[in-house]
């Protein structure tokens, strides 16, 4: 099973935003509604959105939104 896990990670490394799910199609939206939220001057400081996938639910970060 493939999770992909969007997450939203501030200047210190600490994830703001995470959501995940089992759908690509999702998955993809989600990433590109991150990016496109992020103001100028976030990515000016640093703000980073991120897509990566996992094999298990457990490999998700305790506080992400699951969608399944």
């Amino acid at each position: 099973m493939t999770i992909w896990v969007n997450e939203q990670i501030d200047p210190c490394g600490i994830i703001y935003s995470c959501i995940a799910s089992r759908n690509e199609d999702t998955a993809k939206d989600c990433h590109k509604s991150f990016q496109d939220n992020l103001t100028d001057g976030q990515k000016a400081l640093g703000w980073v959105v991120r897509m990566r996938t996992v094999d298990s639910w457990d490999e998700v970060p305790v506080n992400a939104l699951k969608l399944d």
